[in-house]
Formats: C-alpha cells, sequence, structure tokens
C-alpha cells in the first residue's frame, strides 16, 4: 500500500508562498519523479510529503488516512537524501540495521531482512565493511538498503545520485529502477536531471515556482508539451523556439522544433545558416546553427558521421508533423 493525495496543499514561510495551493494523485506502486529547476519547490513539496516540513494549508493522505498532522516515524515512509548519512564507525550491516534496532524488531527478523536488501543491492560481499572502505555508489546502496528494511509504504528520494560522477549516475539509475521493478512500492524521485526523469518515471511531475506545470507520462511530456516551459525543460538538447513572422506563418506567437525533428542539408532546405560549434558525441552529432534569422541559435541533431564543421553553410528543415504551437501566454495550441 502506498497511495498518497495533496488535496490543497501549501507551504509558506512567513509572507512567502513557496508552493501554492496544488493537488497531486500518486499511486499505489508508480514511481513518481518531481523536476524542475532549482528553487522550484521539489525538495520542498517532498520533505511536506515526508513531514519534515509541516504544511500551511491543505490535507497529506497516505493510504486513505489524514496523514497531515503526523510526525515521520508515524507515515510509513522512508527517505533517501543525496548525502549518505551512514555512521562511519559501524559496518554496513549494522548500519542497515540501525532503523530496525530502533524500531525494536526481533533479531532473526533483523537478518532476514538485510540479507534480502543485500542480496537486492548487491552488497552481500560488503556487509562486513565499514562505509569509508565502498565507493560513493556503494554507499548509496547502502543508505537505499537501509530504506528498504523498514519496508515503508512508500520511498521518497531527495537527488540520491547528486554527489555521483556520470558513469555512476547512470548505473544508479538502472539500480534504482530495477529495484523499483523488483519491489513494486511506490517511490516518489526528486531531481533537477530532466534525463534522470524520461528514463526512470512512470510519471513526471513538473514543478515551476512551487507550481505543477504538468503531470504526465515521459512520452506525453515530449509529444504533448503543455506550455513553452515544459517544451523547453523536457527534452534534450532543448527545444528550438522560433517568434516572429515564421511562427506567425503556423498561426501561432511561437512555434517550437526539437533539435532531433530538423532535417540538415549541404544543399537546400527551408532555413539556412551557418555552422557554429558542432559537438560529435559518436553516434549523435549536435550543431548549433547561426544567423538563420529565425533564432540566435538553432540546435539540430544529426548522425554522427555527417560531416559539417564550424562555418560551414547549412539549410534546415522542419518535420511539419512535429512542429509546437504556442500562443501569447505561452500555452500549447492544438
Amino acid at each position: 500500500m502506498g497511495r498518497i493525495q495533496l488535496k490543497q496543499v501549501k507551504k509558506a514561510f512567513g509572507d512567502v508562498t513557496v508552493i501554492p495551493p496544488l493537488d497531486l494523485e500518486i499511486e499505489d506502486g508508480e514511481f513518481v519523479v518531481f523536476v524542475g529547476p532549482s528553487g522550484c519547490g521539489k525538495s520542498t513539496l517532498l520533505r511536506l510529503i515526508a513531514g519534515l516540513e509541516d504544511v500551511t494549508g491543505g490535507v497529506i493522505e497516505i493510504d486513505g488516512a489524514d496523514a497531515t498532522g503526523l510526525p515521520p516515524a508515524k507515515r510509513g515512509l522512508a527517505m533517501v537524501f543525496q548525502s549518505y548519512a551512514l555512521y562511519p564507525h559501524m559496518s554496513v550491516r549494522k548500519n542497515i540495521a540501525f532503523p530496525m534496532k530502533m524500531a525494536g524488531v526481533p533479531q532473526d527478523e533483523q537478518e532476514k531482512r538485510i540479507s534480502d536488501a543485500a542480496r537486492a543491492l548487491n552488497l552481500t560481499d560488503y556487509l562486513d565493511r565499514r562505509p569509508g572502505q565502498l565507493s560513493g555508489g556503494q554507499r548509496q546502496r547502502v543508505a537505499i538498503g537501509r530504506a528498504i528494511v523498514r519496508e515503508p509504504s512508500a520511498f521518497l528520494f531527495d537527488e540520491p545520485l547528486s554527489n555521483l560522477d556520470a558513469a555512476l549516475r547512470v548505473g544508479m539509475r538502472m539500480e534504482i529502477s530495477e529495484l523499483h521493478e523488483k519491489l513494486e512500492t511506490t517511490m516518489i524521485y526528486v531531481t533537477h536531471d530532466q534525463v534522470e526523469a524520461m528514463t526512470m518515471a512512470d510519471k513526471i511531475v513538473v514543478l515551476q515556482a512551487g507550481v505543477v506545470e504538468q503531470v504526465g507520462t515521459p512520452l506525453d511530456l515530449y509529444r504533448a508539451p503543455q506550455n513553452r516551459f515544459v517544451a523547453g525543460f523536457i527534452g534534450s538538447p532543448k527545444m528550438n523556439f522560433i517568434e516572429g513572422p515564421e511562427a506567425a506563418n503556423h498561426g501561432a506567437h511561437a512555434i517550437g522544433i526539437r533539435p532531433e525533428h530538423l532535417d540538415a542539408s549541404t544543399e537546400s532546405g527551408a532555413w539556412k545558416g551557418r555552422v557554429g560549434v558542432s559537438e560529435h558525441l559518436g553516434s549523435d552529432t549536435f550543431l548549433h546553427v547561426h544567423d538563420t534569422g529565425l533564432a540566435e541559435t538553432m540546435t539540430v541533431r544529426v548522425d554522427g558521421e555527417f560531416g559539417l564543421h564550424a562555418g560551414d553553410d547549412v539549410w534546415l528543415t522542419p518535420d511539419p508533423d512535429k512542429i509546437h504551437k504556442f500562443d501569447a501566454k505561452g500555452l500549447r495550441i492544438t
């Protein structure tokens, strides 16, 4: 059981409202990602759910029961932070066992849960080591193991991979996703990295200044962003935006086209420009094109073997079925 409902939940610090009243439903077993730029309120929202912050207004229900006034320990949730917060003098086994010891779980049950968690997280061979003898990724797995043994109704992750290098982040993304498949437990995950959101989530909640801009599956947000903010935030590299006469020709204040939906040619096309920076990534190359008369820079994704360099002329042609239209308020035109 791990269904969480937020009903007109609000958070203010004095006269400053950081989260205006919002409604949100998280179904049992879902992997939900809160994503948005720094300062958008995603960690604050997670802390409200956890009970680490008091709500200014509204109701938080967990499995149908009002949990708004409950302390964190009574909510049946387990939180994993970006800092591992492990006890350096304790072994991995004792770190994982600590919350069970505090809860008075019988010793034989503790051993069973430790063994199961270690097996799920590939930590069996490290149970007698101390945190200082582990890599960053292994320490984060220990922190997750400490959460697993509490058998919570939901896991709350607050940017758990931000202290890891790029390679470890990719590996841990996969491990957390696989863990969700094994446990089938509700997980709420906070990140500013939209790539993490796109690759891990069943459902993404995009936040800006405490306001929920859109909720949907990763493909929903990619294919049909409700406004310019979501369109520009979801997708890597970012969507290109064009205003002025070219947008007006499409009956819009502005149009957007993703880099992967532009065709590049050395011979002809709809818009002529000049290649600036060319980023070669192996299978793909990202061309940053200037002097199109449409936008300061247009980014286009081409095959890694596409042979253009800085200063070369290039013609760009958008896929007409993949052009996104927005009105003067930045809202999607369907």
